[in-house]
This record gives structure tokens, C-alpha cells and sequence, in this order.
């Protein structure tokens, strides 16, 4: 007589969590589609305690500095490139650059997350030179820079393989890797809204190749606009896998994609409720990534407050300046008085960290 595969319900997912076990592929697909929030919530909790103090919740001073604007690739969710030889791309000027690092650390500043677009004027030596003189003048920053997009991209055109291109940028200073150019991890997506960027196999084997070197980095996963929930699942998936072959990543973060001044239309925004249950899901599945950093850029601080109770731990970085989701329309950009604000507001205790995830002294 054959033995049928157990059903899949919130009771039987719900046994797993609170016994520390793993939920598989089709557990989340059921959660994306579980009309109880407040379930999800107390689920991705239980996640969050086992991983981090329950009572602490941590942010980042850092700057997000765009050095260049100018882009070939022409992502269809991105309003802020522009292509090359368009009167309105840029280069800052290496002065230009280092007096923004300089104002960052002037206000407290640790994290410098250094990110642009694929410029075909720019080789290794030029981040090799701009690397070396902001740390040679800044020695205590922490240069959290190049999306693998722009990474394998240096490597390319600079006719390097892949881990000679990562040596050569960690010896001038690069310390991590954002996870930006995640998307969705699914090739047939990533054709529709980004036709000529990384593969999902290049964007992993980006992050399994820095890892090697003892690079770390995030993970991402900006939602809502063409993929399904299929899709974000088998994201996911991808994203835990490699945790579990070379542990990459200190955090992930997911947002919802802001359409406004792009050329990706989609007929609905994402919600604030469909953020909290991405968020909750990805907290509950990805049982093997510690810290989940809200996106109060996107979301705003109301949602990011509620975000603390869908297993979210971390406030992200207090932006002394961001261009890119900006110029889709957005912009919550908030003090470290106004996070610590929030974060006591939401019944936490607020701490600064590094992105090390290291805990910072109090300043006072």
C-alpha cells in the first residue's frame, strides 16, 4: 500500500519551526499563500529569536556612494542609469569621492557602500587607485562595494578570471559584497527585466568564488513586479542552498520594486502586507542567514516598525545619502536619532553595529 506525503498546513509547518527543523520548498510556496499574517509573524519570530538577541535590533551608519551613473546594461526597473555618452551620466572625480567618505566618517560613519553602474570606461586599475586612497585617508572605513553585476563586469573587460579580479580589489580595500543584482535568482525573469545582466549561475558563482577569499556579502530579493510566487520561492531556495555550501551571506534583505520613472510597468505596486509576508517567509525559510535588515527606503517607517515583528532584526544603514531607489520617487531617509527613535517606539533596544555586524560602542 503506498504511504502518501503528509499534508501541507500551517499546523505541520508550525511543528517544524518550533522544533528548530527546516520547512522545504513547498511549506513556503503554502506560506505565500496563508491568508493569516499574524501567523507568518509569530512563525518568522520564533526564526528571529533562535538567530539573534530578541530584544536588540541594529543598524548601520553608512553612505551609498554612486560613483557613476553611466550604464550599459539598461535594466528596465532602473530609473537612475544612464547609458554611455548620455549628457546626463557622471564620474565623480576621485576628490569628489573621497570628500563624501570624509563627510561620512565626520558623521560617525563606518560603512561605505560603493556601487555604480557597468561603465565601459572603467577597469580594474581604476578601482584598484580610488579603493587605495580611500583607505590609505580613511584606514577605519569599511568598504562594502560592487554589486557582482558590476564585479564580473571589471573582470570581463579587464580580461581577468573572476577570483583574480576579487584578489586584486580585496588587497586595495574591498571588505564585502552588497547583494544588489539579486533580483529573483530565476533566468527566465531575469530575461524579461534585465535581458543583459548576470545569470543567476554568474551571480552565484560570484558570491561562491568571494566567499573562497574570505569575502562576505548579503543577499537580496526585490519583488513585485514580474516574477511569481513560484518565482520567489525557488529564489530562495537558491539563496539557502549556497548559505549551505559556503556561507556568504550576514543578511538578506528584501524590497518591493518601485515602478515609478522606470520602463517596467506593472499594473500594481506591492503592498505593505505583501512586504511583511516576503519578509516573514524568507526569515522562516532561510533558517541558515542570521540577520534580516528591513528596507525602510522602500517601505517607510511605520512598515518598518511592523517589519521588527516578521523576523526582521536589523534597521539597515542610516543613508546619509542614496540615489538610486531616489530616483524612482522614494525617499525615507532618516537620522540615527530618528532609527533609535523608531526602534525604542517599537519596544527594542537600538544598537549600532559595523558590517561586521559587530556591535559599535555607544556614542555619547
Amino acid at each position: 500500500m503506498a504511504v502518501l506525503a503528509p499534508q501541507v498546513s500551517i499546523d505541520s509547518i508550525a511543528d517544524k519551526v518550533f522544533a528548530g527543523e527546516r520547512i522545504d520548498l513547498a511549506d513556503a510556496r503554502f506560506l505565500f499563500d496563508h491568508p493569516n499574517l499574524a501567523d507568518l509573524a509569530t512563525l518568522a519570530n520564533a526564526r528571529r529569536v533562535a538567530k539573534t538577541d530578541p530584544d536588540t535590533v541594529t543598524y548601520v551608519i553608512g553612505r551609498i556612494l554612486n560613483y557613476t551613473n553611466v550604464c550599459w546594461v539598461r535594466c528596465k526597473f532602473c530609473a537612475f542609469y544612464r547609458v554611455p555618452n548620455h549628457a546626463e551620466g557622471y564620474l565623480l572625480s576621485d576628490e569628489e569621492i573621497l570628500a563624501k567618505v570624509g563627510d561620512t566618517v565626520d558623521r560617525g560613519g563606518v560603512e561605505i557602500l560603493f556601487q555604480g553602474g557597468l561603465n565601459p570606461k572603467l577597469k580594474i586599475d581604476y578601482y584598484e587607485g580610488i579603493f587605495s586612497r580611500i583607505l590609505e585617508r580613511y584606514p577605519g572605513v569599511i568598504l562594502h562595494a560592487l554589486s557582482p553585476a558590476e564585479i564580473i563586469y571589471i573582470a570581463h573587460i579587464s580580461k581577468l578570471r573572476l577570483d583574480d579580479c576579487l584578489r586584486r580589489l580585496q588587497k586595495t580595500g574591498l571588505h564585502s559584497i552588497p547583494g544588489a543584482g539579486g533580483e529573483i535568482l530565476v533566468d527566465r525573469v531575469r530575461k524579461i527585466i534585465a535581458p543583459y545582466k548576470d545569470t543567476t549561475d554568474e551571480w552565484l558563482a560570484c558570491m561562491r568564488t568571494a566567499s573562497a577569499l574570505g569575502i562576505r556579502s548579503t543577499a537580496s530579493m526585490m519583488f513585485g513586479h514580474v516574477e511569481t510566487a513560484d518565482d520567489r520561492v525557488e529564489h530562495l531556495g537558491r539563496i539557502r542552498d549556497l548559505q549551505d555550501e559556503c556561507a556568504p551571506f550576514r543578511a538578506f534583505i528584501t524590497w518591493s520594486f518601485q515602478p515609478e520613472e522606470t520602463n517596467l510597468p506593472i499594473p500594481h505596486k506591492a503592498s505593505g502586507f505583501d512586504y511583511l509576508r516576503t519578509l516573514a517567509v524568507s526569515r522562516i525559510f532561510l533558517d541558515n542567514v542570521d540577520n534580516f535588515q528591513v528596507s525602510i527606503l522602500t517601505q517607510g517607517p511605520k512598515i518598518a516598525q511592523l517589519a521588527l515583528g516578521y523576523g526582521a532584526n536589523d534597521f539597515g544603514s542610516v543613508m546619509i545619502e542614496e540615489n538610486v531607489v531616489s530616483a524612482a520617487g522614494n525617499k525615507f531617509i532618516l537620522s540615527a536619532e530618528e532609527f533609535e527613535r523608531l526602534i525604542r517606539a517599537a519596544g527594542y533596544t537600538p544598537r549600532r553595529r559595523n558590517t561586521r555586524y559587530e556591535i559599535l560602542p555607544t556614542a555619547h
